[in-house]
Order: structure tokens, then C-alpha cells, then sequence
């Protein structure tokens, strides 16, 4: 059984496939607690419902689009992904793969969308002592990322939140000199239209002076950070 906090249609938003329409199956649970998760329903406070690979197969057939991204939380964390990503392929979908690349599985998937956690990820001790200590310990794992970047073709995006956020992603990739810095995608921390418009100009500027790709957040652009968008 997965643990499945939604699965609906909507837009990709974020990186190579922005405005592709898309199923979207989202797992619940995750082993890092990012500070400023969009989707807290997922890690902080997990929601969701067992469902067989059935019946999210099911469910997804029945929304009859053909890019289908599995997210989460943490999809990787399942065992189940392997199969149902198999399954989703062999149907005839194009699965994109959304992680954090810290957990490694055989998985399938047409594009393999990494979102590495940076120090500036890392929740303060204030919030949760416990998840401080625990998310900097795990966030960073060139093993896991060295594994899924040589699965499947691979975009790495990473949230900026303030103009001191870019410098980190350049040492990040001194480590990985295999990557392809066209397919590094810088994008705003934001969950409202305010922040995202604020934010967006000097992260694009930074993001082409350094060589890398710049995403947007589509899906709050037109919906807000509203659930099920």
C-alpha cells in the first residue's frame, strides 16, 4: 500500500515541463522538514489514506492525461514507487519523479526532478529542536544524488530565498562536476503571487548570469498555494 495525500490534474509549475498538463500523485511523509515545505500536509503534519497500486492506477486512468508526476513528501520513500512507476510507464505515461535526493530506489522515470535541500532549508531550533538536527544530518546525500542522476535524464532545481541563497548552489556543485549546469534550475521560495512577483527578477538575473535555467512557480502564479492546484 502507498500513502496518498491526493492525486489530481493540473499544470506542472516548476522547471522543464512548466504548463504541461499533468496528473499529479502525491505521497505523504518525508524524512526532512524544510522550513518553508508548501506542502506541510505531507511532512509536518502528514495527511493521507493507504491506497493498493490499483487504485491509484485507477484513479490516474481516469483523469486521461499523459505526464503524470509522482511527488510527495518523499515518494522515495515507499518501495511501492518502484512498481508503480513501472506500471505508469508500460501504460504509456511520461513520469516525471519529484525528490529531494536523499533516498535511493530503482525507480522509473522520464525525468528525474531533484530538488537538493541547502542549508538554507534546515528548520531553527525554535520550531523543532528534534527535526534541526535531524533534516541537517539527512539533506545532503552525494551518493543518492550520484544514483539518480545516472537513472534518467535529471533537472536539479533549487529554492532561493535571498540573494545570499545562490553562492551555496555553486559550492553544492563543485562536489558533482558531472552535472550538466544547463540543467540546474534556480526558483523562488514563495507560496503567494506577492512573494513569488518580489522575487522572480533579480533570481532570474542571478540564475542567467551564472549559466543555470530559471523557473517560475506556474501553479501559484494562476492558483494561489492552494491544494489540489
Amino acid at each position: 500500500m502507498l500513502q496518498i495525500a491526493e492525486i489530481y490534474r493540473s499544470i506542472q509549475g516548476e522547471g522543464e515541463f512548466t504548463g504541461t498538463s499533468s496528473v499529479f500523485v502525491r505521497t505523504t511523509g518525508c524524512n526532512l522538514r524544510c522550513w518553508f515545505c508548501d506542502t506541510p500536509f505531507t511532512s509536518w503534519a502528514p495527511e493521507g489514506e493507504p491506497l493498493s497500486i490499483e487504485q491509484v492506477l485507477s484513479q490516474v486512468a481516469a483523469l486521461a492525461t499523459e505526464h503524470v508526476v509522482v511527488t510527495g513528501g518523499e515518494p522515495l520513500l515507499l518501495p511501492e514507487i518502484v512498481p508503480l512507476t513501472a506500471e505508469l510507464r508500460s501504460r504509456g505515461h511520461f513520469v516525471t519523479l519529484e525528490t529531494a535526493g536523499t533516498v535511493f530506489r530503482a525507480a522509473t522515470a522520464d525525468l528525474m526532478s531533484i530538488s537538493p535541500k541547502l542549508a538554507n532549508s534546515t528548520p531553527s531550533a525554535d520550531r523543532s529542536a528534534t527535526w534541526s538536527k535531524r533534516h541537517e544530518e539527512l539533506r545532503h546525500r552525494p551518493a543518492v544524488i550520484r544514483s539518480l542522476i545516472s537513472e534518467a535524464r535529471y533537472q536539479l532545481k533549487f529554492v532561493i530565498d535571498v540573494p545570499a541563497d545562490v553562492a551555496p548552489v555553486e559550492e553544492w556543485l563543485t562536489e558533482f562536476p558531472e552535472i550538466d549546469r544547463g540543467r540546474v534550475w534556480l526558483m523562488p521560495q514563495a507560496t503567494t503571487r506577492e512573494e513569488l512577483a518580489a522575487k522572480s527578477d533579480w533570481i532570474e538575473d542571478a540564475a542567467t548570469k551564472a549559466g543555470f535555467q530559471f523557473t517560475s512557480r506556474l501553479h501559484i502564479e494562476q492558483f494561489g498555494n492552494a491544494r489540489g492546484y
